[in-house]
This record gives structure tokens, sequence and C-alpha cells, in this order.
């Protein structure tokens, strides 16, 4: 399996940007077709989590994050900034071992480029994402005062979308082939929420269990997230640089994997 360039990955997927925003759009509206407030649910939905966890966390449990030396950001929002992470991932490697089932038109009937389905499967996601990550800054402005950190923001979430990306490109595939995949993830997605920093530091994980979350590009974005829109800190560089490395290789072998495979697909769908 020879692994393509990234320029010629970027350059190949830029060729079908216009597709791949027709896909997106397509993605995002049929989402919320049939429903009342349609994609007013995407406004309203993180508002009530977050409503949700300022309650819970904020005042039932009236707890603090063991980081006393972060900041005075409410706990809430502590763990909605992890939220905000893995929760389009979550909804990525969920739906991915069924996207190729489900668009199978494109797939018999015509010459289309399957490869470029998890990417808008991935930038929908992203959609969603961008809106949970605005009501958080709104949230944001009330509690904290924002650093020029902040502008680090897409330099932080790049590891995530690449490592996404990859996963997508990997479980689309061998979703074909195996079908079981569509109900193992929700149990994947499951344990990697408890294994990931979401409602915890990495400080407070036993120092033998370092390197999984040091492989875990999640983890490390998590947490970098915190630091530069909470405590006004910038972001490990050192660990951001192997979250970008797992990441970018996630990514390429995902995609040299699902074009490997691709042309099998017509004949067991």
């Amino acid at each position: 399996m020879t692994l393509p360039g990234p320029l010629s990955l970027i350059r190949h997927l830029w060729r079908h940007h216009y597709l791949i925003g027709q896909l997106v759009r397509r993605e995002v509206l049929l989402k919320y077709r049939g429903s009342y407030l349609g994609i007013g649910w995407s406004f309203l939905y993180p508002l009530i989590l977050l409503a949700a966890f300022t309650l819970v966390f904020g005042h039932v449990f009236a707890a603090r994050w063991p980081q006393p030396s972060h900041g005075d950001a409410p706990l809430a929002l502590t763990i909605y900034c992890g939220l905000i992470v893995f929760t389009p991932f979550s909804e990525i490697v969920s739906a991915a071992p069924r996207l190729i089932h489900s668009h199978q038109n494109y797939v018999k009937k015509i010459v289309f480029p399957t490869e470029i389905l998890p990417v808008s499967l991935v930038l929908s996601a992203c959609i969603h994402a961008a809106i949970n990550l605005g009501i958080f800054l709104a949230a944001l402005l009330i509690f904290v005062a924002p650093t020029p950190s902040i502008l680090l923001l897409p330099i932080v979430f790049l590891p995530a979308m690449l490592f996404a990306f990859g996963l997508a490109w990997v479980l689309a595939a061998a979703g074909v082939f195996v079908r079981d995949l569509a109900h193992v993830m929700p149990v994947f997605v499951q344990l990697l929420l408890f294994l990931s920093p979401v409602f915890y530091p990495i400080s407070a994980v036993p120092p033998s269990l370092h390197w999984f979350y040091q492989a875990n590009p999640l983890g490390l974005v998590i947490e970098d997230l915190r630091r530069i829109m909470l405590w006004g800190e910038l972001p490990l560089w050192n660990q951001w640089f192997l979250a970008l490395t797992v990441g970018g290789s996630i990514a390429l072998l995902g995609y040299a994997f699902f074009r490997r495979v691709q042309e099998e697909f017509a004949d067991v769908l």
C-alpha cells in the first residue's frame, strides 16, 4: 500500500471541492428534515447541554476542577470544552461504517469519487462543532476574559481533524466488508469517552497509563483547547507536534486504505 503525499491528497480533494460542498450542505439539511426547528436544533441542543452541565456540575455537585492554579473557569465550561472535540468525533466514527451502504447508488450506477463521502461526513460534523464552539465562546465572554492565545484555535484543532479524516476513511471502507462495525462503534465511542480527558484532566491519570493518553490525539487536543481557551496559556508544542504527526499519519494511511479497496465496493454491495 503506497502512501499518498499530503500535497497530492489535498490537490485531489480540492478538484472535487464543489461536489464536497454540495454533499456537506445536503448532509446538514437532511439531518433535521421534517423537524419543526430544522437546523435550529444545532443551536438549541448545545445550549441545553451547556445549561445542564452548569446546573449539575456547578450547583448540584458544586465540584471544582482539580487544577485551581489554572484559573476560575466554571467546571461546566471545562467539561464542555472537552465535548466540543469529542462530540463531532463520536458522530463521525458512529456514522462512517454505514456511509457507503447508505450511498450505494453512487457506488453502483455512476462514476463517482467515493473517497469524498467520508470527507463530507467529517466536514458536516465540523459545522456542528463550530456551532458548539460559538456558543462556548459566548459563554466564555461571560465567565472568563479571553486572552490572545484563543487565536491559536485552528492550529489546536488540526490534529483532531486529521485523526477524524483517517478514521472516517478506514471505517467507511471496512464497514462495506464487515457490517458488524456499525454495531461495534457505539460501544467503542462510549469507551473512548471515558478514556479521553473529557471529565477529568490528564494529570489525574496514573503515570502507568500516560503512554495511552500521549498517543491519543483527542486527549492532547482537548487539553490544549482548555489551555488556550480557559487558562490563557500556549499549547504544549511538543505534544501538539506529536498529535499532529499521529493524526496526519492516520489520515494518509486511512486514505491509502480506502483507495486500495474502493474498487471492490460495487461487487460486495
